[in-house]
């Protein structure tokens, strides 16, 4: 028994000399030997901004009150628009136009573009937030469909436009009880004072709802750290394919209430990027349902969305809009 001990014991005395041993070895070699290890610079350079901080609650607060405190928007903007044909690989950007906007929750929408120079009508539409109604007078054609219609026109760029998805980007949604909020610690890329591309910290909230098939990823908000204001909006279908990607910038105070003077919406599966700017902006005044009325011009063609029909009109209306 004696033995065995004795035997272990010594054994346990050459482990750990050899254990030693090898470490006296790494001290003395790699100081001296640059084969062993090399130095570079880190490529991802971090903002130095001072940051703040909210815990997930306080971002779900903050998202619910501006949404409880904005109930309709009547606003004059600038409209740039720029389209991209994934064929050709290129992106188009059109000339800046005037329009309006009107928008009265739940889910009443509409929105009048005005050609340039002449300032005759480009496009008109409305949404009540199930089906749209879409007015082109330089094609004298007039659009009806639901806001479900996922049909994409590629040479048809105006046709494409879905009041929903402009109504979704303009006014955040409350997270309501029956949806799911994660809080994520992100990054986001910004311009330092230098001009400089920097990542900054910020805040992702991925709300999650549940879909016929099952809790999906709905949208996402990324919330910046230095104001703790919303700066994007990412809005997935349930195969979690994003179908708007929503920025907004300079926040400004309307009446006692924020809102974003610059709002950019992109829509990846349309291949077309809206960009608003605020003019002028009224929030919470009263709108009339005549408001929201768009009725259908005598002698306009009429187009069913999801049915088949014989226009073969391509490219542009003749005043280099994307229509």
């Amino acid at each position: 028994m004696a033995e065995v001990s004795l035997r272990t014991g010594l054994q346990t005395r050459g482990v750990r000399f050899r254990l030693t041993s090898v470490l006296l070895v790494a001290v003395v070699v790699f100081p001296l030997s640059g084969c062993l290890f090399r130095t570079r610079k880190v490529d991802r350079q971090f903002s130095n901004v001072p940051l703040k901080s909210a815990t997930q609650q306080e971002l779900i607060d903050y998202v619910n009150t501006q949404a409880a405190k904005i109930q309709s928007m009547q606003a004059t903007v600038d409209i740039n628009t720029s389209v991209g044909d994934q064929k050709k690989g290129k992106i188009t950007d059109y000339q800046e136009i005037r329009g309006y906007v009107l928008a009265r929750k739940p889910a009443m929408l509409r929105m009048k573009g005005l050609l340039p120079v002449v300032r005759n009508t480009a496009f008109d539409m409305v949404s009540d937030g199930q089906t749209f109604k879409l007015w082109i007078p330089p094609k004298n054609k007039f659009v009806i469909g639901t806001n479900s219609e996922t049909g994409v026109q590629p040479e048809k760029r105006l046709e494409n436009l879905r009041p929903q998805a402009i109504y979704d980007a303009l006014l955040l949604r409350s997270i309501g009880p029956d949806e799911i909020a994660v809080l994520e610690n992100g990054y986001e890329t910004v311009l330092d004072s230098k001009k400089h591309r920097v990542d900054q910290p910020d805040y992702e909230l991925a709300v999650i709802r549940k879909g016929p098939n099952g809790w999906y990823l709905s949208r996402k908000i990324f919330f910046s750290r230095t104001d703790l204001r919303p700066h994007r909006q990412m809005i997935y279908d349930q195969q979690g394919n994003v179908v708007t990607d929503a920025k907004y910038d300079r926040y400004t105070d309307y009446g006692g209430i924020e809102f974003p003077a610059t709002i950019e919406i992109e829509r990846p599966q349309e291949d077309y990027d809206i960009t608003l700017s605020m003019v002028k902006l009224e929030l919470n005044k009263p709108l009339k349902d005549d408001q929201f009325a768009l009725e259908q011009p005598a002698g306009a063609e009429v187009v069913h969305l999801g049915q088949p029909n014989s226009d073969s009109a391509k490219g542009t209306d003749g005043h280099g809009e994307p229509f």
